[in-house]
């Protein structure tokens, strides 16, 4: 195959999937000899226009795994917004250290679905949006060779004619995960939304501008819109002002800690 541009796509609210996918690119780019390009799919802006790749493009397209399933407000952005016309692509999906369950098998198909050739797809464990406890310091060494070991894999694959098809299940993908309380009942956060601590708030607007959704009012820096729990500006926030107190919330991040703090396997299809 021809591969003239290496096209890099990533929603990443937190910074993770960012950080896993650049590393990927990376070990693609120094194969193939290309500089690649970063598209952020991460701000609503960047979302408004279509994405469309062509055969000489290879698309290095990077999801987090919310609920073991890609993000369901995301999803039909990806499908709407996403197209290739016979192109090769490497699908990666970053979990945080739970599981990726369905969410790589989600990926892979949609890219199908929408005019794209897989060359390789892999899901990798990185910190958990909700704790630093689960996922603590993933990606670490062990992850970055891996990280590298596959895409030389996937850029080998690409050196030749015709990209294979790409041996996976292709059944109808499955329910989403149910997030759990400690005492192993649902947790119904649904409409959680951050709350602001004013005594910290200096009004700088970080929050705002770090929403994928555009949730955050401007003025106020009152959540005001959907929230997808992606903790973006719990996490931006410069002075801890942003928080959560919802009790099924706050209960499931409890039973992450006490459950998944031991170390996930990467998965990688090649």
């Amino acid at each position: 195959m021809n591969i003239k541009r290496i096209c890099v796509l990533y929603f990443s609210p937190t910074g993770g999937t960012e950080k896993i996918v650049r590393l990927a690119a990376g070990g693609l780019a120094q194969a193939l000899g290309l500089e690649p390009e970063f598209m952020d799919f991460t701000r609503p802006e960047n979302r408004q226009s279509e994405y469309r790749f062509g055969p000489d493009d290879l698309l290095v397209m990077a999801s987090p795994v919310y609920a073991g399933r890609l993000p369901n407000k995301l999803m039909p952005e990806y499908k709407a917004k996403i197209f290739g016309d016979r192109t090769p692509a490497v699908p990666i999906c970053v979990f945080g250290n739970r599981s990726p369950d369905e969410a790589l098998r989600e990926l892979v198909l949609l890219l199908e679905g929408n005019g794209f050739q897989i060359a390789g797809a892999a899901s990798f464990a990185g910190r958990h949006a909700f704790s630093d406890k689960v996922g603590a310091n993933r990606p670490d060494e062990t992850d970055q060779a891996e990280i590298r070991e596959f895409a030389a894999r996937a850029a080998a694959k690409l050196s030749g004619d015709a990209l294979p098809l790409l041996e996976m299940d292709r059944s109808e993908v499955g329910p989403y995960y149910t997030p759990l309380k400690e005492d192993g009942t649902p947790a119904k956060f649904l409409k959680a939304k951050p709350l602001t601590d004013w005594s910290k708030c200096s009004h700088c607007g970080v929050c705002a501008r770090s929403c994928p959704m555009g949730s955050i009012d401007r003025e106020t820096m009152e959540a005001v819109g959907l929230c997808v729990k992606c903790q973006a500006c719990v996490r931006k926030c410069t002075r801890r002002a942003k928080f959560f107190e919802d009790a099924d919330f706050l209960s499931h991040v409890a039973m992450l800690e006490q459950n998944y703090t031991r170390r996930a396997e990467n998965t990688v299809l090649l």
